[in-house]
């Protein structure tokens, strides 16, 4: 079962700024964007590891362990986190898991358990613990490129400087981070993702906290993740949901997050929109990445709402319902359109609802909440219960 607690928690990231005893931008800093922007760093170092080397179900449990364990401990400043890790790590991560067991017991897929081992077990996702490593300070580096010419006269900058590109050099322990730091499509790429961190959600709208595109693209893979535990979903489900969450707004970091009333305010506009989408993904994003990304990243944001299933090596249009009765095995490679699909939903339902309850109520944001709430109220998707997920925040 998915608490309220736990998503209220995950909601909590949006709130937590990142170096906010710097000059920086006003917007994509948060905890959130950071975190998303690291996945997507994770994504592409295990990719440049090599299939067969890492455990991609570990690593993207393993980012949603880290994730849960930064918001717990707020934003304590990483040189005073690391010391504090250094000295009194085992206890600290005690007291994590015991703040977090209340909104974690009760999922399926073991998934307490498994945090608990990731953060008392050394050897286990040893692997993937090097490539969030490496993720981690890639994104770091991101931001802290960003800041650096603003904050050259900032006391310290240069010691911050030096520890990121210490950070970073400590991090080459496995093949694949060698292999990305001498590709400089790959980093062409991940610089490109960032700027999905300034993209603000609810453009036409006055709202709290202000969440980016990036941001929301993290909520809705662990929402997609969490809700695939429900449906008792085989590994590759997991790990195809996970990332279709991930990944489902790439192209607006092409065109731009256009907002639900433009693209339905012409007949056929929506349409017309997904095949510029398209188009610009074929010119700008591809070339950029492997061939492997590639198939990945078309496999994730073509008909990215739609569950989709591979029967002899054919993608076949199915349904969440059907994927649970005839399809949960790892040989279809099933991914859950419809659950990532209720997950961007529920995750924007969730931001007008924080909105209103920090006193900002504006038309569009009550008309979101409640056109949201109508549209999924006793609703079931793959034995995943909506209604009441949505009921969770009825205001």
């Amino acid at each position: 079962m998915i608490r309220k607690s736990l998503i209220s928690l995950i909601h909590v990231a949006a709130s937590i700024q990142r170096w906010n005893d710097h000059i920086r931008p006003w917007n994509g800093f948060s905890e959130l964007d950071k975190q998303a922007h690291k996945m997507v760093y994770a994504y592409v170092l295990a990719k440049c590891e090599g299939e067969g080397n890492y455990d991609p179900l570990k690593l993207l449990e393993g980012g949603i362990f880290e994730f849960l364990h930064r918001i717990v401990l707020t934003d304590i400043k990483p040189p005073v986190y690391h010391l504090l890790m250094k000295e009194k790590g085992e206890q600290i991560n005690a007291w994590v898991l015991d703040e977090l067991k209340g909104r974690l017991e009760g999922l399926k897929g073991d998934f307490y358990s498994k945090m608990r081992r990731y953060f008392s077990e050394a050897e286990y996702a040893e692997k993937e613990k090097q490539i969030l490593k490496a993720a981690h300070y890639y994104a770091t580096d991101w931001e802290f490129e960003v800041i650096y010419p603003q904050n050259k006269h900032t006391y310290d900058i240069e010691q911050v400087k030096l520890e990121v590109e210490n950070g970073l050099a400590r991090c080459n322990t496995f093949d694949g981070f060698s292999k990305f730091a001498e590709n400089d499509d790959l980093k062409k790429f991940l610089s490109l993702i960032g700027k999905l961190r300034y993209q603000q959600r609810w453009s036409r709208a006055v709202r709290t906290p202000q969440t980016s595109v990036m941001g929301h693209m993290l909520v809705v893979a662990i929402m997609s993740y969490l809700a695939s535990l429900e449906c008792d979903a085989c590994e590759k489900r997991l790990i195809n949901n996970f990332f279709g969450g991930l990944f489902h707004d790439l192209p607006e970091v092409l065109t731009r997050d256009i907002v639900s009333p433009v693209k339905n305010s012409v007949k056929g506009l929506d349409h017309i929109i997904k095949d510029i989408e398209d188009e610009q993904m074929c010119r700008v994003i591809f070339p950029l990445v492997t061939e492997e990304i590639r198939k990945d990243l078309e496999f994730y944001t073509q008909d990215e709402f739609i569950s989709k299933v591979t029967v002899s090596g054919k993608v076949e249009r199915v349904t969440s319902d059907e994927i649970n009765a005839s399809y949960n095995n790892n040989e279809f490679l099933p991914i859950d359109g419809e659950i990532i699909r209720g997950c961007d939903h529920l995750s924007a339902y969730l931001e007008t609802f924080l909105s209103i309850k920090y006193g900002i109520n504006s038309e569009q944001i009550q008309e979101g909440y409640h056109n949201l709430f109508q549209q999924y109220e006793n609703r079931v998707i793959g034995s995943v219960d909506f209604g009441q997920l949505f009921d969770y925040f009825r205001i």
